[in-house]
């Protein structure tokens, strides 16, 4: 073996990108593409009366405009679309921004100036638009993907009676959007009967059954290709109405037709982080053992989709507690459809992270301290409790606490200062849930010895090119240049949506096991051809290693993988597929913060963080998880706000100029560690899904060095300014 595996190798599509010859969905010249534009709702709720698209068919280039009246009835798909309606099917209208008309012009410049000539006449009725405006109205949503919205074990009511010490707090966070660079965008190409997507997507495999289900297509007449993602965080994993407005269009209109949505509506279009709000009941004893957990969380949802989103996985989870009772309550407000968003567990995890450190001033025990005491070695909520396998969180704790210098820390808040500035240190507990989802990848040797890798999950911007290459050049023994992978298209293997933390452990364990079994596969030629030095010799005692294959006990017994496979005269091609299991990932964030008193400004300074994925694939894109897990946390803390007009339920800052993220000037060196150990009972197959876990802690770790800071205890999000002065 090469040891390629763990290396902090650089990735291998890194020119391409940088060159711009990477090709994004947007990227795809299709001859004779038309060019679409929708037209949106102005009104939140109510119905259309009438659509005069008179003005905009007089423009020269526009091919049509369509609406609820020529599009095709379609079947209302399934999760992973993420809405219970498809627009332009009726005149109903659920939120502002909804799509109305769809305009096609020869054109970018004549479809976008078409749509704004289109006139629309709606009955428009008063829209609810603020969750607290219907607190009153909140109700148990059905089970969302076999989930219950209320679970309990123990009698947390009763515990918290007899519980010696009790927090009880609420903790709240606004409507997030997403925001990737790389606009939404869908080109679709009919041709005799079949249709193909350029389609900016994280599941080319569900985008294809979505779309085929929708317009009662047999299974392979659709094709979805999606190579490049220009980021994603949720927000492409679903499939939306825009892909299957335009599928319709271009079937329409005879002509293939591309759509790129605009940054604004990307914010009515595709899904956010709903509101939240969470009530937290905590009992313990007075040497911080907790006794009982009520949550209860009130989240927005919409009128036609009444899904919940932001799940709490973490509080039912996390800590050893015999009495847990969580409630997740929904509210229908007049807005556009939330959806999964990076770390979707944040939103709950803000609040237990936050009303443990509560309990720990209350008892005067240091926050890691209490985390430490209530350790859960297994699974609650598994009967009986399910052991972890190979649970590494305190030593965690305990890595990324010495390198932060925690045991310097001075307990009393508002103790510390350098100059004009308050410092705190705070720290959190961080957790995600990873999914596997079955894959299968197809490996190809050919003729020159080279290997080609083939699977239908995506690159999203986060290495899955890089890591795959290395997977299966080491398990081939071929240099690293010697591998390509090819993903993002349904023509190859299906394979995992790049969600949920899901693909390196659906993707990898089959990328493995196709290379083990390529490898036997030239082996097996090389020792049965009477041309090779290694004819005779045992299968099992060949090695190979950077594209040679020798006799373990006799290197000049040599051959090479391109020798073997020219004297072939053909490719060998085998597909792998190996079982892995959904679980958890766990780490901590120990960071500082320093607060100027005068203007209330908060400055990240100083980040720490250690985690256990199982065994580290690429130590240089673990990093790069770890830093942007960190960026959107500080994002979700000082800046992130949607906001909605209350008497119009329009969102007001669909822009980034207005709707702030973090960018470099805000976030500090972080120091990423890990505790880089394989799962016991395996090698590829243990591995962690990892992505979204850096996020979760560091609202609350924020939140937490604040009040060591200033003595000021923050619960709702995002921490501005004008809530320190």
């Amino acid at each position: 073996m090469s040891g390629l595996v763990g290396q902090g190798v650089a990735r291998v599509d890194g020119r391409a990108k940088v060159t711009g010859t990477a090709r994004y969905a947007a990227d795809h010249e299709v001859p004779g593409v038309l060019h679409g534009a929708l037209v949106m709702s102005t009104i939140a709720r109510g119905e259309v009366l009438r659509i005069d698209g008179g003005a905009a068919l007089a423009r020269p280039g526009v091919v049509a405009v369509y609406t609820h009246a020529d599009l095709p009835r379609l079947r209302l798909p399934d999760f992973p679309y993420n809405r219970r309606f498809v627009p332009m099917q009726d005149t109903r209208v659920f939120h502002q921004g909804q799509p109305v008309a769809y305009v096609v012009a020869e054109t970018l410049e004549q479809a976008q100036e078409a749509a704004g000539l289109v006139r629309v006449r709606y009955r428009a009725e008063e829209p609810v638009a603020r969750m607290a405006d219907a607190l009153g109205e909140a109700f148990l949503p059905d089970d969302f993907r076999e989930r219950p919205n209320e679970i309990s074990r123990g009698d947390a009511a009763a515990a918290l009676e007899q519980a010696e010490v009790r927090v009880d707090r609420t903790y709240s966070s606004p409507m997030q959007h997403h925001n990737p660079i790389e606009p939404h965008t869908t080109t679709a190409v009919w041709e005799d009967g079949t249709l193909t997507l350029y389609e900016s997507t994280q599941g080319v495999v569900l985008a294809r059954n979505v779309v085929e289900f929708a317009f009662g297509l047999a299974p392979g007449s659709v094709r979805v290709v999606s190579p490049y993602l220009g980021g994603g965080f949720g927000a492409k994993g679903p499939t939306y109405p825009h892909t299957l407005l335009t599928a319709a269009a271009a079937r329409l209109c005879g002509r293939p037709v591309k759509l790129v949505l605009s940054r604004a509506q990307m914010y009515t279009s595709n899904g956010h982080r709903a509101e939240y709000r969470h009530h937290l009941r905590l009992g313990a004893t007075r040497q911080g053992a907790l006794t009982a957990i009520a949550s209860t969380s009130t989240a927005q949802v919409t009128r036609a989709d009444e899904n919940i989103y932001n799940g709490g996985d973490s509080t039912l989870r996390l800590y050893a507690c015999p009495n847990v009772h969580v409630r997740q309550l929904g509210v229908r407000l007049d807005l556009p459809t939330s959806s999964y968003m990076r770390s979707p567990e944040t939103t709950a995890h803000f609040g237990i992270e936050t009303a443990l450190d509560e309990l720990s001033h209350e008892l005067g025990i240091d926050p890691v301290e209490l985390r430490m005491r209530n350790h859960a070695e297994a699974d609650q909520q598994t009967d009986p409790p399910r052991p972890y396998p190979d649970k590494r969180l305190l030593e965690c704790y305990r890595a990324a606490a010495e390198a932060f210098g925690w045991a310097r820390r001075d307990p009393r808040p508002g103790t510390t200062r350098d100059g004009d500035e308050y410092v705190g240190w705070g720290m959190a507990t961080e957790t995600h849930t990873y999914n596997v989802i079955p894959s299968q990848a197809r490996l190809t040797i050919g003729p020159d010895g080279r290997a080609t890798l083939r699977a239908a999950t995506q690159e999203i911007g986060t290495g899955t090119y890089t890591v795959l290459t290395q997977v299966v050049a080491e398990g081939l023994g071929l240099p690293l240049g010697h591998v390509t992978t090819l993903l993002g298209d349904t023509a190859y293997p299906a394979a995992s949506l790049s969600a949920g933390s899901a693909t390196m452990p659906s993707v990898a364990g089959p990328a493995a096991e196709a290379a083990r079994r390529a490898r036997e596969a030239v082996i097996a030629l090389a020792v049965a051809d009477a041309r090779s030095p290694l004819h005779g010799v045992p299968a099992e005692e060949v090695v190979t290693l950077d594209g040679r294959l020798f006799a373990r006990g006799d290197r000049d017994r040599a051959d090479t993988y391109r020798d073997v496979m020219t004297r072939h005269g053909g490719p060998v091609e085998v597909t792998g597929s190996r079982a892995n299991t959904a679980g958890h990932s766990f780490g901590a964030v120990f960071l500082e913060v320093r607060v100027q008193p005068r203007l209330g400004r908060v400055r990240v300074t100083r980040v720490v963080t250690a985690h256990d994925l199982g065994r580290v694939l690429n130590r240089r894109t673990a990093r790069g998880q770890v830093i942007g897990g960190v960026t959107w946390g500080i994002g979700f803390a000082l800046m992130e706000h949607t906001m909605v007009d209350p008497n119009t339920a329009r969102v007001v800052n669909p822009n980034l100029s207005a709707y702030l993220v973090p960018v470099c000037a805000d976030v500090p060196s972080v120091e990423a560690l890990f505790v880089d150990r394989p799962e016991a009972d395996a090698e590829l197959n243990g591995i962690r899904g990892f992505g979204e876990t850096p996020g979760t802690g560091v609202p609350a770790a924020i939140g937490n060095a604040i009040h060591h800071a200033t003595g000021r205890r923050l619960r709702d999000v995002p921490f501005t300014r004008d809530k320190l002065l």
